[in-house]
C-alpha cells in the first residue's frame, strides 16, 4: 500500500509518501513541502497548492490520502485561511482517490508514540527510526506529513487485522 500524507498550510503544505513493504516494514519514497508565495493572491495561492497535490497525486499514484485535521488555540484568521488551503488539497485528493482519511494531532502522537500528548521532537523522532532515516527530516512540515502517513499505515493495518471496518 502506498500511502501520501499531507500536512495542510497556507504558506506551506507538507507532504509525505510511504509505502509497506514485503516484510512488513515502511519506506520512504518522497517527502518535502509546497510553498505559497505570499505576494499571490488568496485564490492563486489555493489554486498552486491544488495544482501541486494533483501533481503529486499523479506522479506517485497513492493507494490513499491521510491529512492532518486542523487545531488552533488563538487565531482565528490563520485558521480560517488554513482550513481553505486543507479544503482544496482534499479537493485534489477526493477527486482522484476515493480513499481519504482524517487524522487529529491526537491520534497522531498516539499512533507514533503511544501518547496522545507527546512532543513534537518525540513524534519527530519516532518518523527517523520506523522509517529507518539517519536524520530527522526537514522541514518540520514534511515530517508532520510522514507522521500523518505513518498513523495511516499504522491504523488501516490494525483494522485489517480485526473484524472492525
Amino acid at each position: 500500500m502506498r500511502v501520501l500524507g499531507i500536512d495542510p498550510g497556507l504558506a506551506i503544505v507538507g507532504f509525505g509518501i510511504i509505502e509497506s513493504t514485503d516484510n512488513n516494514s515502511i519506506k520512504v519514497v518522497d517527502y518535502g513541502v509546497i510553498t505559497t508565495n505570499k505576494k499571490l493572491t488568496f485564490p492563486d495561492r489555493l489554486k498552486q497548492i491544488y495544482t501541486c497535490v494533483c501533481t503529486l497525486i499523479e506522479k506517485y499514484k497513492p493507494d490513499n490520502v491521510a491529512v492532518e485535521e486542523l487545531f488552533f488555540n488563538n487565531n482565528i484568521k490563520t485558521a480560517i485561511d488554513v482550513s481553505h488551503a486543507r479544503g482544496v488539497a482534499i479537493l485534489a485528493a477526493i477527486q482522484s482517490i476515493n480513499h481519504l482519511f482524517e487524522y487529529t494531532p491526537l491520534q497522531i502522537k498516539q499512533a507514533l508514540t503511544g501518547y496522545g500528548r507527546a512532543e513534537k521532537s518525540q513524534v519527530q523522532y519516532m518518523v527517523k527510526a520506523i522509517l529507518n532515516l539517519c536524520d530527522i527530516p526537514k522541514p518540520d512540515d514534511a515530517a508532520d506529513a510522514l507522521a500523518v502517513a505513518i498513523c495511516h499505515m499504522q491504523t488501516s493495518q490494525i483494522l485489517s487485522q480485526t473484524d472492525i471496518k
